[in-house]
């Protein structure tokens, strides 16, 4: 089914409602290059949602989503990735289309592609408070206003909380926070497993590059010029492993080889291919795009572990030491410093494939630093999806975000997993549970 459905611009009511609320308000410095046009929004939503589109002057395009039994509460949405293809107006309607229960619940909902595509946490921090900026000088100020990161989202929002969550007078542009399977570990701690890969990989596979292409530090991904597609890297990594295949029609080399490769990096093989994308194409953007080509990864003293031959592993890996600018340009996009304003509720899959549950230690580690543990609410999913979750645990967080910002009393696990199991038909198909995060050194977490 097409996510675009049938529901924009529904009813000559709503749009005059929302033109009326625009005019109500003055003009916030919200930046905008074209006028909000009606577009078709995912069915998901629901019938009676509008939907909307338009362009920042950064060039960064925004999807708009206004039920007609809006709560007066907005979420402003900070998606993941990061995608690496230049933006296009539609590309927020699958984020809407995953987050649709909170639109169906009664909440307007913004979503900003970035104004280009790649690595830049600060850069899509600054854009997705434009959206922000964008929505009230368009529909005037919410009753209430939260921030949703999900994914490298996560890293997003948690940045754009910390640098915009005030505004120049100290009043709040947001009444709270939620991340969902966000990167929290920041910059220099989320994509060590990744740079490991390429090294652990290429060791087994010498085929990424292979012997008759020009040799390159692995950290840097992929030369600029090269025309490789991620097509083209699956039939490398299924020429070596086998794993586009049936595990009994692997040869003895393949088997051995795939499960070397994943055993040291503690990943499943089915995400074997994605991460060494990541490894690759976004590696290539981020450092050789937005950190000019200084190398942000060292795996100089990391001793690997798990394969059946461990000393002839660690002799021959390719080795690589970070360069300290890099790595401290990098620190200064990515990481997060824990000192959070307002309320903030964070929901991990225990099994995620993608963003180890492992990175909450890392986040709370940070903000109980910080001194602002008080403010963070961290609960976990038995569930082995990254990018979306049950829409009861989604429903869960953000009622009890509303409790905690009503009444000034953070919730308690049960009342989360209460909301949790009124939104299931059956109760016991809530999936939230009571997991204090596991210690930083847990899964995609090389011995160093």
């Amino acid at each position: 089914m097409s996510l675009m459905a049938r529901t924009a611009g529904r009813t000559a009511t709503g749009l005059a409602i929302a033109a009326f609320i625009a005019t109500a308000l003055p003009s916030v410095a919200g930046a905008v290059s074209t006028e909000p046009v009606p577009i078709d929004c995912p069915a998901s939503v629901g019938p009676s949602t509008r939907c909307s589109s338009a362009q920042d002057e950064n060039g960064a395009w925004v999807v708009i989503a206004i039920p007609d039994n809006w709560n007066r509460r907005l979420i402003v949405h900070a998606h993941g990735g990061p995608r690496t293809d230049a933006p296009k107006a539609s590309d927020g309607l699958d984020d809407l289309d995953r987050f649709a229960v909170m639109v169906r619940q009664g909440y307007a909902w913004i979503g900003s592609t970035y104004r280009r595509g790649g690595y830049g946490v600060r850069m899509a921090a600054e854009d997705t408070d434009n959206s922000r900026k964008l929505f009230w000088d368009r529909f005037g100020r919410p009753e209430r206003t939260l921030l949703h990161g999900q994914s490298w989202g996560g890293n997003v929002a948690a940045k754009a909380a910390e640098l915009h969550a005030l505004d120049i007078d100290g009043r709040p542009n947001y009444d709270g926070v939620l991340l969902t399977n966000g990167v929290l570990s920041g910059g220099t701690r989320a994509y060590g497993f990744r740079a490991d890969l390429r090294a652990v990989y290429q060791f087994y596979c010498q085929n990424h590059p292979r012997p008759d292409e020009p040799a390159y530090p692995l950290w840097q991904g992929l030369p600029v010029d090269s025309p490789l597609t991620r097509a083209q890297l699956r039939q490398r990594v299924e020429a070596c492993t086998g794993i586009d295949r049936p595990a009994d029609q692997r040869t003895s080399d393949q088997a051995g080889r795939l499960q070397n490769i994943t055993r040291v990096i503690g990943i499943g093989e089915g995400e074997l291919v994605s991460h060494l994308s990541w490894a690759t194409f976004l590696f290539r953007d981020l450092v050789q795009q937005r950190l000019g080509g200084r190398n942000p990864f060292d795996n100089s003293a990391t001793v690997y572990s798990g394969s059946s031959d461990d000393v002839a592993l660690n002799a021959g890996v390719q080795r690589f030491t970070a360069d300290p600018d890099g790595l401290a340009r990098l620190a200064y996009d990515a990481d997060l410093s824990g000192l959070i304003v307002v309320p903030t509720v964070s929901l991990h899959a225990l099994h995620d494939p993608t963003v180890s549950h492992t990175v909450e230690a890392i986040y709370r580690e940070t903000v109980s630093h910080a001194g602002r543990e008080h403010l963070l609410l961290q609960v976990a999913s038995d569930e082995s999806e990254h990018s979306r979750l049950a829409d009861s645990g989604y429903l869960a967080i953000l009622a009890g975000l509303e409790s905690w910002l009503d009444t000034g009393v953070r919730p308690g696990f049960e009342d989360l997993r209460r909301t949790c199991e009124k939104a299931e038909r059956d109760p016991a198909a809530c999936r939230l549970t009571e997991s204090v995060p596991a210690g930083p050194g847990g899964r995609f977490q090389a011995a160093r």
